[in-house]
């Protein structure tokens, strides 16, 4: 059962009623689109959601006895590829997957080996089989790069990836001792997580970019727990958006083989709520989380009057506890094959399961429990080695980075762009981050797994719409046909590209960073006393040696050993970067503009002379307010920002010198005042 790898909702207020342990809302559990939408009975459902708000469920069909896929389009179902059975015989295990871009949908299933299926918006395509042993239980996931990996029995477990239009092995074989019940996803740290039961359930991690020669490690050292075992007695795997994953299960015969959520908080797995929290037992076990961390279980019971009859559960913040979500039953009779995800852009808890055929039911779930981010966007102090943080958006998901004041003054990324750490070493994988080609932005192509292919008709900035892949090519042929040295790296976005002007990758941090010059790299080097890369990685940036990607090929070259770093200029060759090799560092380097390298933001910071400082009057009052707060000073105010303590940025109105606050909710706030001279002031406010 394929999982959106990255589940948020919208923050829709519902009004909700407390119920003997469970959650009651206004809107209760609805059929979505027919009540039943196969034509015959159905088993092995899979249910995913694309970033538009489109279903896709599959299913082995029994009415053609072959499997099927259909997409929910808002209003009514149909056949993926027009026609119910695209495999070629039976396919009783199976998964689905979409990629990020929404361009392909992934099937895969049990048949002549792993079969393997695309749809590229008008037909499917069999692809090249990973795998021609005979397979049962399968799991496959696409990567923020649009590239597909499976997991399946074979060997004992393994993993393979599709690229260039070959499969690669994917770290060792044989790790998960079997894949039964075989789950997988990808976080947005570019690491690949497998799920299945093996004397207790095992969960597995490895690089998107592993090769064969990375094994596999278990998360946390050891097993989650023991659990139950069978077609029925299934586990789940789901991931949130900081990367943290949930496992539900069914417990072993000693637990009651009942229902079990846990929790990796980055050392163990930790109990979510109760152990075995469900009334009975239960079996076709489905989770889904929000992006903030909020978990949903659905489970069938196994005994008594109820029947396989399937509940959800949601985990209640506050009481600590798990409680049934939309009454005590969603269906009216068995239900099996329970798959469940997160509608994002509906805002909704969606449900497949089997009863007599495919049902698909939705429910609205409340908005999210506020997470308080670990970042409040504040700049680093004076000193060098002084840190600080920044808020933005990076690959469609909000990230936080650390930042650093440098030796040389300025306001530095303290990690490389794509990056999910500050380099803990020079070989530090998790933090090389990715390689853009010089003059390209965040459109997918700087990921380490994306595909390579050729360079568009107008080979320039102007013609990547629609290019998210690596571009190579022989000289000549490769990325941007010309070198001219008027040729800038400056553009606010890509809206704003032109055949001359690519889009700087750091303005989506926010307008006041860039892309460093060849001039700042130099100023750094000097004050910073690098040298090589072991200097590199000491100085106040932490600089790893991440290597750099070819722009022939696409190939890997000096990983772990040198770095390489891109500056905003050009040079009649391509483009200008600080290269950073065995015994030197150097800041006027050049390279082809298809060659892919590191990718560091500074902020631009306005230094004022001591003679343009001088002290401030200013009040701010009243405070604490009730909504309107006043602002007197000698200095006219050029922009004022609001915050929450926990960093967000608020609208606000500001005219004649007052902020109007009375529509905000009660707590504290931080106002920082910019003056015309440049200076600026915060202030702590008390909203009541």
């Amino acid at each position: 059962m394929f999982k959106n790898l990255y589940l948020t909702i919208s923050k829709i207020g519902l009004g909700i009623l407390t119920l003997a342990g469970s959650f009651s809302y206004a809107q209760q559990w609805q059929d979505v689109g027919a009540a039943t939408i196969s034509a015959a009975g159905s088993s092995f459902n899979n249910l995913a959601i694309d970033a538009q708000g489109n279903y896709y469920v599959s299913y082995y069909d029994l009415s053609v006895s072959k499997g099927s896929v259909q997409k929910f389009n808002g209003t009514s179902w149909s056949h993926v590829g027009g026609v119910a059975g695209i495999t070629t015989g039976f396919a009783t295990f199976n998964s689905l997957s979409v990629a990020p871009s929404g361009n392909n949908i992934y099937y895969t299933n049990q048949g002549t080996g792993l079969e393997v299926r695309q749809f590229n918006g008008t037909s499917w395509t069999q692809l090249a089989s990973p795998i021609t042993s005979t397979v049962n239980y399968q799991a496959s996931a696409v990567s923020s790069a649009n590239t597909l990996f499976t997991y399946s029995t074979h060997n004992s477990g393994t993993v393979q990836r599709y690229l260039n239009g070959a499969w690669e092995q994917v770290g060792n074989t044989g790790f998960s001792t079997g894949a039964t019940f075989a789950e997988m996803v990808i976080g947005s740290n570019n690491k690949i997580y497998t799920c299945n039961v093996a004397s207790g359930v095992r969960v597995y991690e490895n690089t998107t970019t592993a090769t064969s020669a990375d094994n596999w490690t278990l998360v946390g050292g050891a097993i989650v727990d023991a659990a139950s075992s069978s077609e029925q007695y299934t586990s789940d795997i789901a991931i949130d958006a900081s990367n943290n994953l949930y496992v539900a299960y069914v417990s072993n015969t000693a637990g009651g083989q009942k229902l079990n959520v846990k929790k990796f908080n980055g050392t163990s797995w930790s109990q979510v709520g109760a152990a075995n929290f469900s009334s009975g037992k239960v079996q076709h076990v489905a989770i889904a989380v929000t992006s903030a961390g909020e978990p949903y279980v659905v489970a069938s019971r196994w005994e008594n009057d109820d029947m396989l009859k399937n509940t959800a559960y949601k985990f209640d913040t506050a009481t600590q506890a798990w409680v049934s979500f939309g009454g005590a039953f969603i269906s009216d009779g068995q239900a099996t094959y329970n798959d469940v995800a997160i509608d994002k852009i509906n805002n909704y808890l969606v449900l497949s399961y089997s009863q007599a055929g495919v049902k698909v039911k939705r429910i609205s779930i409340p908005a999210p429990t506020t997470v308080t981010p670990a970042c409040n966007n504040s700049d680093p102090g004076n000193t060098p080695g002084d840190t600080g943080c920044v808020t933005f958006n990076y690959k469609g998901q909000p990230v936080i980075y650390t930042t650093v004041r440098g030796t040389d003054g300025k306001i530095w990324l303290q990690q490389n762009l794509g990056s999910s750490q500050v380099a803990t070493s020079m070989t530090d994988a998790d933090s090389y981050g990715d390689l853009f080609q010089w003059g390209r932005w965040d459109d997918g192509h700087q990921t380490r797994t994306s595909a390579t292919g050729a360079a568009p008709a107008q080979n320039n900035p102007g013609g990547l719409t629609g290019i998210n892949h690596y571009i190579v090519g022989a000289s000549g042929s490769s990325w941007w046909g010309t070198n001219a040295t008027s040729d800038q790296w400056s553009a606010s976005g890509a809206s704003a590209v032109t055949s001359a002007i690519g889009a700087d990758p750091c303005k989506a941090i926010g307008p006041d960073w860039k892309m460093p010059s060849q001039a700042d790299w130099t100023s750094l080097v000097n004050a910073e006393s690098i040298g090589n890369p072991a200097t590199a990685y000491s100085s106040k940036l932490k600089l790893p040696a991440g290597g750099y990607r070819g722009s022939s090929d696409g190939g890997f070259t000096f990983v772990g050993q040198r770095g390489y770093f891109w500056s905003s200029d050009v040079a009649s060759t391509g483009g200008k970067y600080l290269y950073i090799g065995t015994t030197i560092a150097n800041p006027s380097s050049g390279a082809p503009r298809g060659q892919g390298a590191s990718l560091r933001c500074m902020k631009e910071v306005t230094a004022l002379s001591t003679n343009d400082i001088r002290k401030v009057t200013l009040g701010v009052y009243p405070n604490p307010t009730k909504g309107i707060l006043n602002i007197k000073t000698d200095s006219n105010v050029e922009n004022v920002n609001v915050t929450s303590i926990v960093g967000q940025k608020i609208n606000v109105q500001f005219k004649n010198n007052q902020i109007n606050m009375s529509g905000l909710p009660n707590g504290v706030y931080i106002v920082e005042l910019i003056l015309k001279d440049g200076q600026k002031v915060s202030k702590k406010i008390i909203k009541n």
